[in-house]
């Protein structure tokens, strides 16, 4: 008995130098550390499980992923500057720069706030598909929308349409085998995302693809939080599920065609860069954006700069809504110092949450962020999981992107980032109606709360680096 104790305590310290020699971000290598020594068996499990990265070793080589970055592109030909606000000239530059993300032009957009409203538009879009479908999921269930959605893809496959599906193997962990070999018993090409299978189990858990994509004919596309399942549109048993979706139709539909095929040469190894996936395309509208994608595969995280930018760049409010958050700290100044120079920062979280863990450490924050000025809004009509900001009255973006470290970090996202006034009208006008369903955060009133929970917030804090 004794010579295992001293075995396992050898294999605890040697997690921690490990962990240490890293060089990962000291908050998170003091985390992993406290988690080992304070809880040895679970810490350890939770580490093999969670805190290992073989990502970039084993999955993803940099350089295989830039030439597809820009050989999609490249078949459009040459991109012409598009018109956007003037004041989000840096932010543009920064998300080209990093990852040779262009502004595409000539877009419409379309918002939903009602997951039923988005999946009978995304219906009628695959029936009046010509070419190919590609279809992009986090979760993709078995269920009544799942099944509908389903065969509408096998039909329009029996028709010779071309469809593809990826889906994470952790997200849709509850479809059976069945569901998905139906799609390729008719000849859609249907694929898993880091299939999550002993012994690679514990190095790919904790990377997950979390984006929602679907593109059609690469003329239509849609993004944004709004998951293949009944829940989005039934509901939960306390409340509804209140989510934004949004439909894009122009040439930024060729930036989501882009990271589709990314991510199809990762789960199939094929590549695919034909240019009738990017036809040439009349203009829809004068809306300009910019699809952004990052994943743990590159060290710029490119979503997380392009946030942390437009919060500094902003100059009158700034408006957040997310189900989880868990910021950084470099997100927490940032914000806070917005407020602190008189911006309108406005921020609503659930007040009930489908994870009740991450939900006490998004509490956590709530203190100091009203200490500093924002206004904090608790949703009480349901779980509100939608996943949109607003900054001024010309930038707003939408995607699969929760305001924490695991989206800014270990998934695999995608985010539009959309420069133009009237969307962004749209944006706040959803924002305030959410705003209304919701309970105003009071400081004098947080604090009062007891004294209990505020500690299990706080402690639930200490491993939010983790979360």
């Amino acid at each position: 008995m004794l010579i295992l104790e001293i075995l396992y305590a050898l294999t605890i310290i040697s997690v921690v130098i490990v962990v240490i020699s890293e060089n990962r971000n000291p908050i998170k290598t003091l985390s992993w550390v406290m988690v080992l020594v304070f809880l040895p068996f679970v810490g350890l499990i939770w580490y093999l499980i969670f805190g290992q990265d073989f990502t970039r070793k084993q999955v993803i080589n940099k350089r295989m992923y830039s030439k597809l970055k820009k050989r999609p592109l490249d078949e459009i030909g040459t991109l012409e500057e598009f018109s956007y606000p003037p004041e989000h000239a840096s932010l543009i530059r920064l998300l080209r720069n990093l990852d040779h993300t262009p502004l595409l032009g000539g877009n419409d957009v379309r918002f939903y706030t009602r997951a039923a409203e988005k999946f009978e538009e995304l219906l009628r879009d695959i029936e009046n598909a010509k070419q190919h479908i590609h279809v992009e999921y986090y979760v993709f269930e078995g269920d009544n929308i799942g099944r509908r959605i389903r065969d509408a893809l096998i039909r329009k496959s029996l028709e010779g349409v071309e469809v593809r599906v990826i889906y994470d193997s952790f997200g849709s962990r509850k479809t059976s085998r069945a569901f998905f070999e139906e799609f390729r018993k008719a000849g859609i090409e249907a694929e898993p995302f880091l299939k999550v299978v002993l012994p690679k189990f514990t190095s790919r858990l904790n990377f997950r693809n979390h984006r929602k994509i679907i593109v059609i004919d690469g003329q239509i596309g849609y993004v944004g939080g709004i998951n293949i399942a009944d829940r989005y549109i039934d509901g939960l048993k306390w409340g509804i599920w209140r989510d934004t979706h949004v439909r894009i139709e122009g040439k930024g539909v060729q930036g989501l065609q882009s990271i589709f095929l990314i991510d199809w040469f990762f789960v199939s190894q094929t590549l695919i860069t034909s240019r009738r996936y990017f036809p040439e395309l009349p203009v829809y509208g004068d809306i300009s954006l910019q699809m952004v994608n990052s994943g743990p595969f590159r060290e710029e995280r490119e979503i997380y700069h392009g946030i942390l930018q437009a919060i500094y760049d902003a100059q009158k409010s700034i408006f957040i809504q997310t189900p989880y958050f868990i910021p950084p700290e470099s997100m927490i100044e940032a914000l806070q110092a917005a407020a602190i120079r008189g911006l309108d920062v406005r921020l609503i979280i659930s007040k009930r949450s489908d994870v009740p863990l991450v939900q006490m450490a998004s509490r956590s924050f709530v203190k100091e962020m009203l200490e500093s000025g924002v206004k904090v809004y608790m949703y009480e009509k349901g779980f509100l999981h939608s996943k949109l900001m607003v900054f001024d009255d010309s930038l707003t973006l939408i995607g699969s992107v929760n305001f924490d470290s695991r989206s800014f970090e270990h998934n695999f996202e995608v985010e539009a980032f959309i420069y133009d006034h009237v969307v962004a009208e749209r944006a706040i006008e959803i924002f305030v109606e959410d705003q209304r369903d919701s309970q105003v955060v009071s400081l004098r009133e947080w604090v009062k709360r007891p004294i209990r929970l505020r500690f299990f917030e706080s402690l639930m804090r200490l491993f939010a680096p983790l979360m």
